[in-house]
């Protein structure tokens, strides 16, 4: 059971790797598996199809958000919540290949803006934002909540600098997004 695991995780990384530097649309399964040193019948056993892939690859994250959800659902809606809240999503986004997986959906975002995965992840995305809304708020308020999130996916993009340690850059995008959802 353990190499049929290993064999998926090898898939993924090289399928991400791929997709990411040739796009999605331009990378075939006969690719992955040449890539991979296996058959295109051996890798038919693990993945029928680049979308089962990439379904996959997004699988993990969605539960994690789906458990931050369900967390913040017990919680009462105050300021250290939503404080509470920044943090966990910022820990998880620091966790796993989360980040190889946010650069392969920008740089292939017109070939995945109709995937079903993408529309789930949004769903969940704006689930989770309420959260860090009140309904009542003024306009600007709502928005600088929302982007709370948002700056902390952007330390990816716009801090490129690949020398730049990660818990750098998690830190400068943590104080960022908690300045965001001071009230």
């Amino acid at each position: 059971m353990r190499e049929n695991a290993d064999t998926r995780t090898r898939i993924q990384e090289i399928a991400l790797k791929l997709f990411s530097e040739q796009g999605y649309e331009t990378t075939s399964l006969r690719e992955i598996a040449e890539a991979l040193g296996v058959t295109k019948a051996a890798l038919y056993y693990h993945f029928k199809s680049k979308d089962e892939i990439i379904t996959s690859l997004v699988e993990a994250r969605l539960h994690t958000v789906e458990e931050l959800i369900d967390w913040a659902r017990t919680r009462p809606r105050t300021d250290e919540t939503r404080r509470e809240l920044v943090r966990r999503y910022s820990e998880d986004l620091y966790r796993g290949r989360h980040h190889e997986v946010m650069r392969f959906f920008e740089r292939n975002q017109a070939a995945l803006k109709d995937h079903p995965v993408m529309e789930k992840t949004r769903d969940r995305m704006f689930e989770l934002i309420t959260f860090l809304v009140e309904p009542d708020d003024p306009t600007a308020i709502r928005l600088k909540n929302s982007m709370a999130l948002f700056a902390l996916h952007a330390s990816w993009f716009m801090l490129r600098d690949d020398t730049l340690p990660d818990d750098e850059r998690r830190a400068a995008a943590l104080e960022v997004a908690l300045e965001l959802v001071q009230r």
